[in-house]
């Protein structure tokens, strides 16, 4: 599967085949959220956090992936990704992009 964020590929002739999504919510536990409110004090990256989030846009990724390849097509164009926060300890990744078959 060919993954694009650029909305038009030159040069290649494809089918657009509909809209694709996928989507996650991750949380830590109490704990690492612990640990890393008290990293947020002094300052430096939230790395227990930062994993989390890479983990969590993999996921949506293939979420997305599996959506497209249901449908036919061998690539995704115009991909976007968004979060939100759902609650104080979680967030949702979603990603999204239009299935092309070419």
């Amino acid at each position: 599967m060919e993954l694009y964020t650029i909305e038009n590929l030159q040069g290649k002739e494809y089918k657009v085949l509909g809209i694709v999504s996928g989507s996650t919510i991750q949380s830590k536990n109490m704990f690492s959220d612990l640990g890393q409110g008290l990293k947020g004090i002094v300052g430096g990256e939230l790395k227990a956090y930062t994993d989390m989030m890479e983990k969590a846009r993999e996921k949506a990724t293939q979420r997305m992936v599996k959506q497209a390849e249901a449908m036919g097509a061998n690539a995704v164009i115009g991909i976007r990704y968004a979060t939100s926060a759902i609650m104080t300890q979680a967030a949702e990744v979603l990603v999204y992009g239009t299935a092309v078959k070419f």
